[in-house]
């Protein structure tokens, strides 16, 4: 599908399924709200679906986008662009932390070189989406073309929609790319208009002098483009990144057909913003897996209204954390599924 077909195809969450979400949680045997903040989350999953009980987010689908970046080039990043294509291998090779809590959890990982600089050999596993050799440095101009930026957010959502094709019930966001919390922290200061010290981290581990020039690198690049967070097609092409974009469009082609997204750290945080600012009923598809350590994540989530299922103070991306969460997601809707309710086992409610 088209952008517009597929923001067009997001409805609200269903009402009356969360109602009985909602029944069915007070009519189980278990004191009313001891499972924390797995109980809402099952009545959101209810209410994306459109019915009670949802069904369970298995098979789960991990699609790993992969770009490089023209702000490579104002030293943001301490690591070579290169490593994007070497970790695109070791992706594929199945070497990666993601490889293997992919393995543990039950996921499938797919890869897909939506902008790495490299060429890349064709291979298993591996969707070559490529719409250019990395963004352009947007210190000095827009990072891509408004038809750069579609491509991306449509070549997204053909793989949310390939995925879910192939019987993936829940997808999970993953990313690689040297420098892309560069532009993500961008995206988000222009989306929720908090200051560039608010949204910027230390990425993949840089000192306190690189540190502040990534700062004043985000603050530069808002002045001189001043993106327009009602325009996201817009934003995403100036101050974003090509995985950035694909991944917001994947979140959409989720919300499009229904099917939860598990939210990774700050990178897919970015593109959420632009996904909810797309569709602001997209949003019911979203959820936080984790809270990642970079404080732009943080800011995001709060602006999206999502709550991270874990706090275990990664940083990692790859769709890492969100790996992590499947479990917990899953849990949430097998309660609704295999609890008993207090009539049904015999048991003395309070």
């Amino acid at each position: 599908m088209t952008l517009e077909t597929t923001v067009a195809a997001i409805r609200p969450a269903d009402e009356p399924a969360m109602a009985a979400a909602r029944e069915l949680q007070a009519r189980l045997t278990k004191p009313a709200g001891s499972l924390g903040d797995l109980e809402p989350l099952s009545v959101r999953l209810a209410g994306l679906f459109g019915a009670c009980p949802p069904p369970l987010p298995e098979p789960a689908a991990v699609a790993v986008f992969a770009g490089d970046h023209g702000v490579h080039a104002q030293r943001v990043s301490p690591w070579p662009q290169e490593v994007t294509a070497q970790m695109v291998a070791n992706f594929l090779a199945g070497g990666a932390v993601v490889n293997a809590f992919a393995r543990q959890s039950g996921a499938a990982v797919t890869v897909v070189d939506v902008g790495v600089a490299t060429p890349l050999p064709a291979g298993s596993g591996l969707i070559s989406a490529n719409v250019r050799r990395g963004t352009r440095d947007m210190t000095v101009e827009p990072a891509l073309t408004r038809d750069e930026a579609r491509a991306a957010v449509e070549a997204g959502i053909r793989v949310a929609e390939r995925l879910v094709a192939d019987g993936a019930k829940c997808l999970l966001t993953g990313d690689m790319g040297i420098a892309n919390t560069t532009p993500a922290a961008t995206l988000i200061a222009a989306f929720t208009e908090a200051s560039p010290e608010a949204v910027t981290g230390r990425g993949t581990g840089i000192d306190n002098a690189m540190y502040d020039h990534k700062v004043e690198v985000v603050a530069a690049v808002l002045e001189k483009h001043e993106p327009d967070p009602a325009d996201p097609l817009g934003v995403l092409a100036t101050v974003g990144g090509l995985e950035h974009a694909a991944l917001a469009g994947f979140i959409l082609g989720a919300a499009a057909q229904r099917v939860p997204v598990i939210i990774d750290g700050v990178i897919a945080a970015s593109a959420a913003l632009a996904a909810a600012a797309f569709a602001p009923d997209a949003v019911a598809a979203m959820v936080a897996g984790h809270r990642s350590a970079e404080p732009g994540a943080s800011v995001a989530l709060a602006h999206l209204g999502l709550s991270p299922l874990l706090d275990l103070g990664m940083r990692l991306g790859e769709g890492s954390g969100a790996v992590l969460a499947l479990p917990v997601v899953a849990a949430a809707v097998r309660v609704l599924h295999e609890v008993a309710t207090f009539d049904s086992a015999g048991v003395s409610e309070k």
